[in-house]
């Protein structure tokens, strides 16, 4: 089973659905890359997502999809959104999609929920998934506590539908251990925001270059909300204002629009600057046809390499 066959895409690699980032233009710009481009409606009114999926319309005849996330207040609107606007591929994250799975299925979309738990991945095939995405806590963003290498293969043993690997992926050798875990393909977030048709500001993505492989952090573990960001002068402070025991409603007023500063404004200091664990190893912004292309000629790269080690161990059996 492949990805590609199940998406109708050249590479088996999907965009993550990134708030108040994957807009029209930038999933319309994956999809025309080879991948799966995502328009997340978690940062959109109900209005800019109608604008946002005909704008992909006009500018890619590939199939490309809508991230919807559960937890925002017009999630029931944007699940009648999708279907009204014929959108055939959705990914869901922060919530449990059963409730909609019924309209969704008969409507011809394929249907992908974020999974962090072998749990969760199992009530989302009962509900009738085409697939789940095991996201490891190495992403960007709204994290669970499973590492990718031990989260996939779990998901794998426990499910028949197809398992998309995501978290911690940003070269060729990572998407070839995220089939040798049982993927079928692999989802992007971090590694897309060094595209040139990325969206975010230039300081954003400077920030992204500039990190080491240690500059990442999570806010929120205490309260239940845990986050993954670079680490700056909100991060530390969040963090500190955490340890002391400030209330959930205080720490959300102190991070208000705190993600938005750092996509459209670029502010480094005060921002949230959603990153992955993989933002130590990146370091130049190119085309996303570039950054997928590679990405893939890497990834049968290192299999071949893998390959010509087995010859070699078995030419040499004692």
């Amino acid at each position: 089973m492949d990805l590609r066959d199940i998406l109708g895409i050249k590479y088996p690699i999907i965009q993550g659905g990134m708030a108040n980032i994957a807009t029209g233009k930038f999933a319309s710009a994956i999809s025309n890359a080879g991948g799966l481009g995502l328009i997340a409606a978690g940062g959109m009114t109900i209005k800019q997502l109608r604008e946002n999926i005909a704008e992909a319309k006009s500018l890619t005849s590939k199939p490309f999809g809508v991230n919807i996330m559960l937890m925002h207040p017009n999630a029931n609107e944007a699940s009648d959104v999708v279907i009204e606007e014929g959108v055939k591929i959705v990914t869901t994250g922060a919530g449990n999609p059963g409730k909609y799975m019924v309209k969704w299925k008969k409507a011809g979309i394929k249907v992908f929920p974020i999974a962090p738990s072998v749990a969760y991945a199992r009530r989302m095939e009962s509900h009738g998934a085409d697939g789940v995405i095991a996201e490891g806590t190495e992403s960007g963003g709204h994290v669970g506590e499973l590492t990718t290498m031990a989260l996939v293969p779990q998901i794998c043993a426990a499910v028949k539908i197809p398992v998309i690997a995501a978290g911690g992926i940003a070269g060729g050798p990572q998407m070839l251990a995220a089939f040798a875990l049982g993927a079928v393909g692999v989802q992007l977030g971090t590694a897309l925001l060094l595209a040139e048709e990325c969206p975010i500001h230039t300081n954003y993505k400077q920030a992204i270059i500039n990190a080491k492989d240690t500059d990442t952090t999570v806010t929120g573990r205490i309260g239940g909300v845990p986050v993954r960001i670079l680490k700056n002068k909100m991060a530390r402070e969040y963090l500190k204002r955490e340890k002391e025991g400030a209330g959930l409603e205080e720490l959300e007023n102190f991070t208000l629009g705190s993600l938005h500063k750092a996509v459209f404004d670029g502010d480094i200091h005060n921002g949230s600057l959603m990153a992955g664990q993989v933002a130590g190893q990146l370091k130049e912004i190119r085309p996303a046809a570039v950054i997928l292309q590679e990405l893939y000629v890497e990834m049968k790269k290192s299999f071949d390499i893998l390959k010509q080690i087995s010859i070699w161990n078995d030419n040499h059996k004692e």
